[in-house]
């Protein structure tokens, strides 16, 4: 532990092994933030805590059993002379899921009424616990991807421990204000849901061995982020020059 203290090439290592951890992280806290978007404040809060926590739980499982997981890339079954792992059939079923949520969910917003509905009393319990258990499912597809990629980029286990730890941390810091975002800006939600397609789909490609390099999905999610933002302060200024004074 001490030498790799004073290694360099660690050093080296944890950054940018953190780096990657925050960005394959995105993924969860945009799904994270759409889930909880329907919940009261408060609950969507603690809804956003218990998501990165079981996220960071699932993640330090999956480093303590490398073996096991590494043992997840074999093929398993061979369908129509398409091997798969349980890597493969793990993130294909991730990928079905969200493509199947984030279709739900943008039905809802257009067909009944988007997120304003309230919810029947005594619902709001069971709606909180839903989204806990929609949350740990994609939890574990993320864990998956992101262990694996971990394993490929650095050797010692201590230092992989530490960018999952510091990323996640990152990521808690960020779940707010972004989930806070998307509740303010309804639009952005519809945007969201759309990167969760994408994201859906390139889960589904990479399980069927069509890799889709991430670069290319995060590229275009940043520069719809951006026009949507641009959108957002023009109508801002509009609105205030609008304004009766």
């Amino acid at each position: 532990m001490l030498q790799l203290l004073s290694d360099p090439t660690a050093w080296a290592a944890l950054l940018t092994l953190t780096a990657m951890e925050i960005i394959l992280g995105i993924d969860n806290i945009v799904f994270i933030s759409v889930l909880t978007s329907r919940l009261p404040k408060a609950e969507a809060r603690r809804a956003r805590a218990i998501g990165l926590a079981l996220a960071l739980v699932f993640r330090l499982i999956m480093l303590a059993a490398l073996s096991w997981l590494i043992g997840l890339t074999e093929p398993v079954l061979v369908v129509m002379g398409q091997a798969f792992s349980w890597r493969d059939l793990i993130l294909l079923a991730g990928g079905l899921f969200l493509l199947y949520k984030a279709t739900h969910e943008i039905h809802n917003e257009f067909e009944e009424g988007g997120s304003d509905v309230a919810a029947p009393s005594g619902a709001s319990g069971r709606a909180f616990t839903a989204v806990i258990v929609q949350i740990a499912i994609i939890d574990i597809v993320f864990s998956v991807d992101s262990i694996v990629t971990a394993i490929g980029m650095a050797k010692d286990l201590p230092v992989m421990i530490a960018a999952v730890v510091i990323a996640m941390m990152v990521m808690f810091v960020a779940a707010g204000p972004i989930g806070g975002f998307i509740q303010r800006h309804p639009t952005t939600k519809i945007l969201a849901l759309a990167f969760l397609l994408l994201i859906g789909v390139s889960l589904v490609a990479d399980s069927i061995g069509m890799h889709i390099p991430r670069g290319y999905i995060y590229f275009a999610m940043a520069f719809a982020a951006l026009v949507e933002t641009v959108n957002i302060t023009a109508k801002g200024r509009r609105s205030r020059r609008t304004r009766p004074r």
